[in-house]
């Protein structure tokens, strides 16, 4: 082997080094948003007029991809889990196929709707990443598209998932932040009036 291809050997190892460190680096960091999370204290959230235990919560009005409206408070009378979620979200993830399972097996038994608003502003894929989740996690209960981020602001959302247990008298039982299961679904709706 003569000094030249050793050279070019060389420079190709040095270099293809390089690419795997840089891209190893960058899958090690966190995203942006989570950088933001990181660290943050977010307790004073749950001082929010409107948005403490036994109270309101603002109503809203969205449509989901089929163009069907849901109005929060037309469901007064029925206990509510009101979910904050976005496709790209890990615990998003982890938490809708027990959503789902809870759905399916306690809908009508328990007198529960689970509503789980699509923080549409912070998709990075657009409705196409929304429509690709509800089909991979065959989700079946109402997903309103929150397309302007008034109702993500409305209510503080920071981080996600978070999700308000509301009873039927329509008045905020509990707020939960961060990922649930099936199990905990079940003991916060039946701790709801």
């Amino acid at each position: 082997m003569n000094k030249k291809t050793l050279g070019f050997i060389l420079a190709a190892l040095l270099i293809g080094s390089m690419v795997i460190v840089m891209v190893k680096s960058n899958l090690d960091k966190p995203k942006e948003i989570d950088k933001f999370l990181i660290g943050a204290d977010f307790s004073a959230l749950d001082e929010v007029p409107g948005l403490e235990k036994g109270s309101i919560p603002p109503d809203f009005e969205l449509s989901t991809l089929s163009g069907e409206v849901v109005k929060l408070s037309d469901l007064k009378g029925k206990k509510v889990i009101l979910n904050f979620w976005a496709s790209w979200c890990g615990p998003c993830k982890a938490e809708m196929p027990h959503m789902q399972k809870y759905y399916k097996k306690y809908k009508e038994k328990d007198n529960v709707e689970i509503v789980a608003v699509n923080l549409t502003t912070a998709e990075r894929r657009g409705i196409k990443g929304v429509e690709e989740f509800i089909d991979i996690y065959r989700l079946t209960f109402p997903i309103p598209l929150d397309k302007e981020g008034t109702v993500m602001d409305d209510y503080r959302i920071i981080p996600i998932p978070t999700t308000f247990m509301i009873g039927t008298d329509g008045k905020i039982s509990q707020k939960i932040v961060g990922p649930m299961d099936e199990k905990t679904l079940r003991d916060l709706v039946k701790n709801l009036d």
